[in-house]
């Protein structure tokens, strides 16, 4: 009887305890579920971004494919555009000597960064419209 009993206390120590354990950290896990949508959402509904595109081609031509890689790459980052996100797109369609009036556009128009796509000529030219707004 007396390693019965001695049996008995050892196991509900093992028992208890660890029962405890699982129902707090189940608790916790169901907690840490239900508040993460909130934290997401509460991100998001911040400002949105505004990127402005520069590109020498066409929206029609060969440059929209690069264009259409990046909304998917932005996708990709869980940027929507129109929610998370807005893209004001400005198209040189092959005049090289309109990319400075575009980026200067941009510019006005307060994006918080410059995508130039293409050719060195167009990162030259929204480099040269602004110091302060990033661009790549």
């Amino acid at each position: 009887m007396k390693g019965f009993m001695r049996r008995r206390r050892v196991w509900r120590r093992v028992c208890i305890y660890p029962t405890t354990f699982i129902a707090r950290l189940i608790v916790l896990l169901v907690g840490a579920v239900l508040i993460a949508p909130l934290a997401v959402e509460a991100q998001q509904t911040g400002k949105v971004a505004r990127i402005g595109y520069l590109s020498v081609g066409s929206p029609t031509g060969t440059d929209a494919n690069l264009r259409r890689a990046f909304s998917e790459g932005l996708r990709d980052l869980g940027w929507i555009e129109g929610q998370t996100i807005f893209v004001e797109e400005r198209w040189a369609e092959g005049k090289f000597d309109r990319l400075p009036e575009l980026a200067a556009e941009l510019v006005r128009l307060k994006m918080d960064v410059i995508v130039a796509a293409g050719a060195v000529p167009v990162i030259r030219a929204a480099k040269q419209a602004t110091s302060t707004i990033p661009s790549s």
